[in-house]
């Protein structure tokens, strides 16, 4: 378990640079003089940011704290458990900056969508509802950030990240 935990937060930490130069990519398509798609992209690079350490913690931190707590003497463990609860903390806190900031930016880019028409109205209007309704069901506690809580809210971004790396490309190619 430790081993899939590391992985799967190495890779979400090497596909970082990548996701992005996608937002710097679409930042530019919708640049306008209103500057919606440059808050955007701030705001979804301090996301970056936050999740970037927060999956550093969960890759690098938590499998040496759990190899402590199952292995270590009782004192150890006992400290290991501390630790972990300590970090758990952490990256709820970071993965919570997260989700407030890469919320905030699908709502800019979204409006800047239905402004320009560019991708479609109905993109535009999927990320406005969808940033929002997002940051109630996380901070009112209806969503935990836990791997089903996290990986739905992941799933419906991605639904609309790759809806917009869809229009980008048909964009490039006309």
């Amino acid at each position: 378990m430790a081993w899939m935990t590391f992985f799967v937060h190495v890779l979400a930490l090497a596909c970082m640079p990548a996701l992005f130069l996608g937002a710097w990519g679409l930042s530019r398509q919708l640049a306008s003089p209103g500057r919606l798609s440059i808050a955007a992209l701030v705001m979804y690079g301090f996301g970056t940011v936050a999740a970037m350490i927060a999956a550093a913690v969960s890759a690098f931190i938590f499998p040496n704290v759990a190899r402590q707590i199952a292995t270590g003497t009782p004192a150890v463990s006992d400290a290991a458990r501390i630790m972990f609860n300590y970090t758990v903390e952490i990256v709820q806190a970071f993965t919570r900056v997260l989700v407030l900031m890469s919320s905030a930016a699908i709502v800019l880019w979204s409006i800047s969508i239905v402004k320009s028409k560019q991708f479609g109205t109905s993109l535009g209007i999927y990320g406005c509802v969808l940033g929002p309704v997002t940051v109630i069901l996380v901070f009112s506690g209806y969503v935990k950030l836990g791997v089903h809580g996290f990986g739905m809210i992941v799933l419906c971004q991605a639904i609309w990240y790759i809806a917009v790396g869809v229009g980008l490309w048909r964009h490039e190619t006309t």
